[in-house]
Order: structure tokens, then sequence, then C-alpha cells
């Protein structure tokens, strides 16, 4: 650097020159051009310009308190519209549920229903019934006003719910119920012939066997869908003829559920605590736990009890019989059908086939132990058969009057009851 550097240029030669000016040239006669096309606004276009800029400076504003409004607005009228159609299809389901299931009456609807409880009808161990009119329609009904429960209200509703979903031609249709505080009531259709209780008892004999085979071919119908035809397994533990009411064309309807009780269908057990049921109808694992588990079988054994009694006329448990041997009906009837002593079991001289395939299919449902007795659709299989297509079945648990001993192949009622096993 101190003895300095050369320096060299490029070297621009005269094409070069000649084109970089022309280039030049062409710019600024493209700029001038331009200018040329320019012409100065009149006055009578420069305020429309600036109205149009003041109305742009303006459309932030009609976007912000104008269309955001209206947008919003369409947005709920859109949400609004989907849940009308939800609240819709909502109240559509709780009209089908109203009309399908029991309607909750209060306790003043029921005192109007039943005109302050002025007709009634009977009573009961769980309570007097009333006769009662639904308005409008004139539709009658049987209203049971019942007693002190055990059960808390919520199960009370519960299960007036689930039974209250039933329709079956042989089970009784509840209608609406009543639960406020202690006060509850049970609203039922009308059943006018009544039970079947002063039909079978009567001195007069009014059913023909043909009749007796229908209605007890209806009941079990009526118990096998309690059985099998629901959600829940329903028992009833109460099955007798004061529970089985009569329509105008004698329909038998089961009825009364103030024990019935809800369990899984493929449930096999049933606590002890479902012990309940009417003396004489009772079957004996609701008794002792040496007979065998609770189950719809227990149901099964009252509902043969119940054919007895409709074959015979009479009560099972008679302590006022012409003699000692004619006290204990089914064990009778069962001497006289392998004695074939046929014509002394009712009031006429020889037995109905109907007569005797009431009594056999009867004794075969109140075997002792529940895996001897057969299931409610085999009853009805079996009611629906032949007298002759029907086999004997084994002596029930009882004590033969006859010979003062245990009868042979039954179990010996002692006070060693409890350490009978169960061999299922």
């Amino acid at each position: 650097m101190r003895y300095g550097f050369d320096v060299q240029f490029p070297v621009v030669t005269d094409s070069e020159r000649i084109a970089w000016g022309t280039i030049i040239l062409d710019v600024t006669y493209q700029v001038w051009k331009s200018f040329q096309s320019l012409r100065p606004y009149t006055a009578s276009q420069i305020v429309p310009f600036a109205d149009s800029l003041r109305i742009v400076k303006w459309i932030p504003v009609l976007c912000r308190f104008v269309l955001a409004p209206l947008v919003a607005l369409f947005f709920l009228a859109y949400k609004f519209w989907k849940t009308r159609i939800t609240i819709d299809a909502v109240e559509k389901s709780l009209l089908m549920q109203q009309m399908l299931g029991p309607i909750r009456y209060t306790y003043t609807d029921i005192t109007a229903i039943t005109s302050h409880f002025k007709d009634k009808l009977g009573q009961g161990g769980y309570g007097s019934v009333y006769k009662g009119v639904l308005l409008p329609g004139d539709v009658r009904v049987a209203v049971k006003m019942l007693g002190a429960s055990n059960c808390n209200g919520e199960d009370f509703i519960s299960e007036v719910a689930t039974i209250g979903r039933i329709h079956h031609v042989n089970i009784v249709r509840l209608m609406g119920f009543c639960s406020e505080e202690m006060r509850r009531a049970l609203v039922y259709e009308y059943m006018p012939r009544g039970s079947l209780d002063k039909y079978i008892f009567s001195s007069e004999k009014c059913l023909s066997w043909d009749k007796l085979n229908e209605i007890a071919l209806g009941i079990a119908r009526g118990i096998n869908y309690l059985h099998k035809g629901c959600d829940m397994q329903i028992l009833h533990f109460d099955i007798k003829p004061h529970n089985i009411l009569l329509d105008n064309n004698f329909v038998p309807k089961v009825a009364d559920f103030g024990l019935a009780k809800l369990y899984p269908r493929k449930s096999n057990f049933v606590p002890k605590s479902a012990i309940g049921g009417t003396i004489g109808y009772v079957a004996p694992e609701m008794v002792s736990r040496g007979f065998g588990v609770i189950s719809s079988k227990s149901d099964v054994y009252s509902f043969g009890m119940l054919l007895l009694e409709m074959a015979g006329g009479r009560s099972n448990a008679d302590p006022n019989a012409a003699n000692s041997s004619q006290a204990y009906y089914p064990s009778w009837v069962y001497s006289r059908l392998t004695q074939q002593e046929v014509g002394e079991i009712s009031d006429t001289i020889d037995m109905h086939d109907l007569e005797k395939k009431l009594c056999i299919v009867g004794l075969w449902c109140i075997q002792m132990r529940p895996h001897d007795r057969p299931a409610m659709n085999q009853v009805i299989e079996m009611l629906d058969g032949g007298v002759d297509d029907l086999e004997m079945p084994p002596r029930p648990f009882f004590w033969d009057d006859d010979e003062r001993t245990p009868a042979a192949g039954s179990y010996y009622l002692s006070s060693e009851l409890n350490t009978i096993e169960e061999d299922e």
C-alpha cells in the first residue's frame, strides 16, 4: 500500500454503450407516456370519492354492531331449533312411557276416584279394596289401599313401575298408584266376576270341567310370563284362589303382588328374607332351607295346591272333614288315585278326565324338593295335553293318616328338618 497499486477499470465497447443508451431512452419514454395518460379530477369526481372513503371507514363498525349480532342471532335460532327437536323427542318418550306404564295419582285423586272410599269391595291381608271410576270415560277400577309396607318409597315405586309395564291377558293390569308419605294405593283394572275362590268353594258347582281347565291354563300362562317373559324374573309368592280374578268371560288374571319380588332371570337363588305367603300354599323351602333354595319353583308349589283345590272344590287343609283321612286333601287324592277309587274324590260317581288331569298335575307341582317339580312351561304342556299322557308322580311329602307312618318314598319331617340337604 505504501508504494501504491494498479487499478484497472472494465473496458466498455461502443456496442455496449449503444445498448445501455437504448434501454434508458425506452424507460424514459414509458414514464413520460404514463404521465401523459393522467388527467386531473374534477370537483364532481372528488366528492363521491370522499364519500366512499367515509363508507369504507364505517365498514368495521357495521360488521361489529350489525353483522355480528345477526350471525349470533341465526346461530341461537339454529341451536333452539335443534334443542326443540330433542325436547319434543323426550316429551314423546315420556308420553309413551305414561301411556304404557302406570300413572301416579295424588291422594286427593284417589279420594275422588273412590268417591271418598264409599264402595268397599273387600278386605285383604295387605289392605282394603274399593271400587272407583276414572274420568273421562267412566272406566271402572279397583283401588287397593295398602297398609304399612316393609319397603321404602323408592323400592315401592321401582317395583310398581316394573309390574306396571306388564301387559298380559292373564295378569291384572296395574293402571296407577299413589305414594304420599305413608299413604300408598294401587289402582287396578276392575274384575267384575271377583276372585276364583267364591266359585270353586261354592256348594253349587257353577263351572264346568272344561272351564276349570281353561282357567288353570290361563293362570299357568300368567305365572310363566312373570317367571320368563319379563326383563326381570317376578316371583309372586302368594298364588291362591283369592288372588286369581275373573273378568266377564271368566278369563283368569293373576293379581295381588303384595309379596312379589324382582330378581334377575338367571338368578337361581332368592334370599330367605323373601319368605311370605299364606298357610297351605307356602312351599316347604320357604319354611326350611333344608328342602332346597327358594326360587320360581316356590310359585309352582302354590299353583299345585290351587289346582287340587279347583279339582276337589274344597280347601286342601280342612279340619272339619268327615274323617281324619280326608283332612289333608292332597294325601287323600293321592291314595284314591293309586287305589283307583276315583269315585270318592268328588261328588260325582266317576272322575272326569279333566278332574283327574288337574289332580295329577297338581300332585306333580307339590313335590317336596323343588327340583322334582316341573317348571311352569312344563306345567302348561301337561295341562294342554291329554290325561293319558301323564304319569303318576311320586308320593309327595306328607303323613299317611291311614297307616300313621311316614309315607313311602318321602322324607320324615322331624325336629331335624334343617339337616336335610339339597342334592341339586
